[in-house]
């Protein structure tokens, strides 16, 4: 792979590479992509969507928005540092200093949008869509046959994998209205960037030592578009190199602001976290010169101490949570340029933290955040809840859009209103796509226009919209 492909400025709807045609708008094409991503209103709804704590009404804990914000800042920083060795180091003779640059912009617009596909009510919303797909596609009827019946193999595998990575692409390219049925139009450099796992749902395998393959990355409806994009990048199958960065500034956005946010809501205390980073380095030996998050938390505990900080445990925890994130931008940074050959060849399968005690505490921290939030007895009850209302939407409009478009047989009473709830946008998008399509297509093309509709929804839409349907308040 090489850079000048990698960096295409290419788009969907214009088919071809973007010059600059000399007029005042000095902007580079994707610095044109950040613009159009914070106007939609996709970007806005991630305001009110779970990171961790659904609906929480505290201003401090994340949402799915701020998330995104931090995991754009900390690309972009990677970005930085990764341009400026492969320049310094000579790593690429080809490699410029405006690549340095639209490297760091793409970074900077991926980050904002690669959680911009995710239903409400965070991963477990996820889960509770393919447990659904997985519990009633055989149960559901269309003329007499069974859905699963009448889905071919990859339609059906698409439906029980449901991925929110997938959905952010379907969104970006189809979904969001701009100008045409083309979505945002956005760069395909910035396209590919987003597809954490390059492969259909047919080449999922959770156990390949090639993270590529560990989850769906787009649907069958959408493989014509991303086949495009590919090829024009010249990945053909490959992560895209910048893919590797824009997960490693996930990781490290979550995984530190999990355990910021369970210190702040009273699920993770600083003894508890001062003793399992002890344990970890004393399981583990590092380097004499490695960062040693541990003795940092110590140092910084005492330092507020010796300021008469009125709460010396939260200045310790928050300005560690910094230094970590700081130490861990570095390892990501080293795992990328010592990896350069290889990723750049298509045939490093690993993420960036890879061997590194990085990974020891990246690992702890995501272990942490597990055992002492999401496996408590509170998340548990937000989850039921959380399910309950998932369900009931899946119910409801999945039943509603089956008999929808469908010549033969008017849809009855309810279910028509029920359609007349979802986005006209996303109608119209499905209508396009399904000209000359088959019915099983057709089919297939109406459980994902169910699907679109119920990711689009924030957590509080979801939850009023269960509740109207359900005449639990008026």
């Amino acid at each position: 792979m090489n850079w000048e492909q990698l960096l295409s400025t290419q788009r969907y709807r214009t088919g071809k590479i973007a010059k600059s045609n000399g007029k005042s708008d000095l902007r580079s094409e994707f610095e044109k992509d950040y613009h159009r991503i914070i106007g939609s209103a996709s970007f806005r709804r991630l305001q009110d969507k779970t990171q961790v704590f659904p609906l929480d009404k505290s201003d401090f804990i994340r949402t799915r928005l701020t998330h995104s914000l931090e995991v754009s800042s900390f690309a972009k920083s990677l970005g930085q540092n990764i341009g400026e060795n492969i320049l310094t180091y000579k790593k690429d003779p080809s490699f410029t200093v405006q690549m340095k640059e639209d490297i760091c912009n793409v970074l900077q617009c991926a980050g904002l949008i690669h959680d911009i596909g995710n239903p409400p009510f965070g991963h477990f919303g996820e889960d509770a869509i393919r447990e659904w797909f997985r519990d009633h596609l055989h149960t559901l009827e269309y003329h007499g046959r069974s859905l699963d019946e009448i889905l071919t193999l990859q339609m059906r595998e698409d439906l029980y994998h449901f991925e929110g990575n997938a959905q952010a692409f379907r969104l970006v390219t189809k979904l969001h209205y701009l100008v045409d049925d083309r979505g945002m139009n956005l760069t395909y450099a910035l396209l590919n960037t987003i597809v954490k796992y390059p492969v259909t749902s047919l080449d999922i395998d959770s156990k390949s030592r090639d993270i590529k393959r560990h989850k769906l990355g787009f649907y069958h409806a959408d493989e014509e578009i991303f086949r495009e994009v590919e090829t024009a990048t010249g990945t053909n199958g490959s992560r895209h190199p910048l893919t590797f960065i824009l997960e490693a500034a996930d990781d490290i956005a979550y995984k530190t602001a999990d355990i910021e946010d369970a210190f702040v809501k009273g699920f993770v205390s600083y003894a508890k976290l001062y003793r399992e980073l002890q344990e970890m380095e004393t399981l583990y030996a590092q380097p004499r010169s490695s960062f040693r998050p541990a003795a940092k938390l110590k140092e910084l505990y005492g330092r507020a101490e010796d300021m008469h900080v009125e709460d010396p445990e939260e200045y310790a925890v928050k300005n560690w949570i910094v230094r970590v994130q700081g130490f861990l931008i570095n390892c990501a940074t080293y795992g990328f340029t010592s990896n350069y050959d290889a990723i750049m060849n298509g045939t490093y399968p690993y993420d960036l933290f890879h061997g590194t005690f990085a990974e020891r505490l990246m690992d702890l921290l995501g272990d942490l955040a597990f055992r002492e939030v999401f496996a408590t007895e509170t998340i548990y009850r937000m989850e039921v809840s959380e399910s309950v209302m998932i369900n009931y939407l899946m119910d409801r409009f999945i039943g509603a859009v089956i008999g929808y478009d469908d010549k033969e047989q008017e849809l009855g009473t309810i279910d028509r209103r029920l359609v007349s709830f979802i986005s006209s946008n996303y109608k119209r998008s499905y209508h396009f796509h399904a000209q000359g399509k088959s019915e099983a297509e057709k089919l297939y093309l109406r459980l994902l226009l169910a699907t679109d509709y119920i990711c689009g929804m924030t957590d509080s839409y979801a939850r009023r919209l269960y509740q109207e349907l359900t005449a639990s308040v008026y």
